[in-house]
């Protein structure tokens, strides 16, 4: 038996706009650098991992990457400050919630593991 502990980020209407899928996926656009092939990594259209970003975006009211188009040179993303920013502050806020709900576990149901 094991509590899992998921954070989710909804908008003023009850819309999911961040969670555990948007945050691998700007860890992924950080590694890869590019949108296109952090979507590929996933295994996610790149029209979804587009929607991802742009709900999350419209939700925060800055933008999360910054992406260049394709060309000669070819295209790329990045993350911008503020979207740096945000994933360091959603990521440790989940590992805060994560430790307090291990330790509320173990409090409630000290025979488990």
């Amino acid at each position: 038996m094991k509590a899992v502990t998921k954070i989710t980020f909804y908008d003023e209407q009850g819309d999911k706009f961040f969670g555990e899928g948007p945050c691998r996926l700007l860890r992924a656009v950080e590694e890869a650098g590019s949108l296109h092939a952090a979507a590929l990594s996933m295994g996610m259209a790149y029209t979804k991992a587009m929607k991802l970003l742009k709900t999350a975006e419209q939700a925060l009211g800055f933008p999360l990457t910054a992406r260049t188009t394709g060309g000669r040179a070819g295209g790329g993303s990045r993350l911008t400050v503020e979207g740096k920013e945000w994933l360091e502050r959603y990521e440790a806020y989940r590992d805060a919630c994560r430790a307090a709900n291990r330790a509320l576990y173990l409090e409630f149901f000290p025979g488990e593991r």
